[in-house]
Parts: C-alpha cells; sequence; structure tokens
C-alpha cells in the first residue's frame, strides 16, 4: 500500500505540473489585452505600459513562465488583475461553495443510483425495470443546462416555492442556504443519478448470472443475502469507477449550473475571469479543479483496492 500511495503522489505531482503548464500556456491564447481590461478603454498608453509592467506581462514569455512556478511553489497564487486582491482571498470559498454542490449532488446520485440501478437488475424485464431504465435514459439525455432553466421557470417563477434571492452562507441563515441548494443539487443529481443507475443495473445484471452466485443459491442462501453479499458488492466496482470519472462531469457541469442559478462558486469565478482575461485567477481555478479530481481518483483507486482484494495482491 506505501509503495502504490508514493506512486500515486508522484503521478499526481506530474499531473498537476502539467496541467498548470497547459493553463498557463493556454490562457495567454486568449486575445486582448489584460492591462487595457483591467483600466478601461480610456485609459492612456503610458498607464496601460505601466500596468503591464506591474503585471509583468512586459518580461520574456520563459520569465513570465519561470516567476509563475517559482510563486506557485511558494503557495502564492498571485494577484487578481482585475480586483488587485490575492487571489487566494476568494478562491477557497469559491471552491468550498462547488465542492459543497458536487458533493452533495455526487453522494445524493451514488446512493439514489445504487438503490434503483439494483431494483431494475432484481426485477429485471418487469415493469418496473422499464420504468426506471427509461426514466435513466430521458436523465441522460437532458442536458443540465435544459434541466436547470426548466426547474428554475417552474419552482423560481410559475410556483415561487424557491424563489432566487440573495446568497446566503450557511452560517448565516442555514434555512435560506439550504433553499438555495436545492435547485442547483437537483439539477446536478438527476443526470449523475442516470448514469449511476445505468451502471448499477448492468453490472448487477452480469454479476446475478455468474457461476459463484448461482452456487450460492444452490446452496440454499436466501435470494437477499445472495443479491447483498455477493452481487452487489461486486457489482460496486464498475460504479466507483464510474462514479470518480461522474465527478469530474459535474465540476464542468457546475459552470452552467451556477451561472444559469447564480451560485458563486468557482466556475462562475472562472467564466469571469475569462471574460476579463485575468490570467491569474483562471490559472489557480485550473490547478484547483484539476487538484479535486486527482483526489477524487486516488480516493476512487483505494475504494476499489478495498472492494477488491484481488486488486491489493496484484
Amino acid at each position: 500500500m506505501t509503495r502504490f500511495l508514493i506512486g500515486r503522489f508522484a503521478q499526481a505531482a506530474l499531473q498537476l505540473a502539467i496541467v498548470g503548464s497547459i493553463a498557463f500556456l493556454l490562457v495567454r491564447l486568449i486575445p486582448g489585452d489584460p492591462a487595457r481590461a483591467a483600466l478601461g478603454d480610456s485609459a492612456s498608453e503610458e498607464q496601460v505600459a505601466a500596468a503591464r509592467h506591474a503585471m509583468h506581462l512586459d518580461e520574456p514569455f520563459w520569465n513570465q513562465f519561470l516567476g509563475f512556478w517559482e510563486r506557485l511553489l511558494h503557495g502564492d497564487l498571485g494577484t487578481s488583475l482585475i480586483s488587485g486582491r490575492p487571489i487566494m482571498a476568494d478562491l477557497p470559498a469559491r471552491v468550498g461553495s462547488s465542492l459543497e454542490l458536487v458533493l452533495i449532488s455526487l453522494a445524493l446520485a451514488v446512493v439514489i443510483g445504487i438503490v434503483f440501478g439494483r431494483f431494475a437488475a432484481t426485477h429485471a424485464d418487469r415493469p418496473w425495470d422499464h420504468v426506471v431504465v427509461g426514466g435513466s435514459i430521458l436523465g441522460i439525455s437532458l442536458p443540465v443546462f435544459v434541466t436547470g432553466t426548466l426547474l428554475l421557470l417552474v419552482f423560481a417563477v410559475l410556483v415561487p416555492i424557491l424563489p432566487p434571492h440573495r446568497f446566503t452562507s450557511l452560517l448565516e441563515d442555514p434555512l435560506a442556504h439550504l433553499k438555495l441548494l436545492v435547485l442547483p443539487v437537483v439539477t446536478l443529481t438527476l443526470a449523475s443519478c442516470a448514469v449511476v443507475t445505468r451502471m448499477t443495473r448492468s453490472a448487477m445484471l452480469e454479476t446475478l448470472s455468474a457461476d459463484y452466485v448461482r452456487t450460492a443459491r444452490a446452496k440454499g442462501l436466501a435470494e437477499r443475502l445472495v443479491v447483498r453479499r455477493h452481487a452487489l458488492r461486486t457489482a460496486l466496482l464498475p460504479v466507483v469507477s464510474a462514479t470518480t470519472v461522474e465527478l469530474t462531469t459535474l465540476i464542468g457541469s457546475t459552470v452552467l449550473v451556477e451561472t444559469i442559478l447564480g451560485w458563486p462558486g468557482m466556475s462562475s469565478l472562472l467564466m469571469n475571469a475569462v471574460g476579463q482575461r485575468d490570467y491569474p485567477v483562471i490559472q489557480a481555478v485550473v490547478l484547483a479543479a484539476a487538484t479535486i479530481v486527482i483526489v477524487v481518483n486516488l480516493i476512487g483507486d483505494l475504494a476499489i483496492r478495498a472492494l477488491d482484494p484481488r486488486v491489493e495482491a496484484r
């Protein structure tokens, strides 16, 4: 296990280095002058030149790249070119807001998806199985921006049960915060739940037809024990792998959900930074998202090793 962890941490460090370098290169391909964007069109050329010097944008490209990594290795994500605030003053709260959405949605999707997938597999080719499969196909087919817009239209406009209002933190007003959570969490959960349901059903159907499951039944073991002890545990292996992939999808989906439903997360921060050509903020958000994905993949690998001892043996 120790060797595995050391190897994975080394791999994670390499992945972050690659992602950070790519982000540094790509943001500089965005057209426009960030100094001009920060000062506005009314600024003189002398003011723009002074701003470019303060932002180190007049330095050679290689010096900018080395300076970026030097500051990053010292824990300095830089300063926003637009607001002038240190990025670490705003980014943790934004990342926390996005993680709140993603983790709650993923947890609900996994629990509901496993329950429905198991139910569909144990009732295969029956009416309820067709209902579950049809619902999961519909959930996969609907993009999050369609689901989010429809939910907003119904529950915030037509039937104003959850009207939009100013963002309120959990500590400030727990009830108002939970009301704000409902629409974005439901939007993200629906599509992910459909994916987990389909994956669980397919894995359970394959496992229920395995030889060792038939042997357990032949020995007289109750069907509920066969399903829970033998079929479900093995079927969870591909579900765990799919869940780690689904988290990446959820992080990408938050860009649309946060924009449509006005949730102040890191995705909305990224969209604003791209529009304003705020290089340091873009780089910081990309690195934060990459770190989250890498950590979740590591947790998923550990969960698979815990569920399947054969992986540890290899």
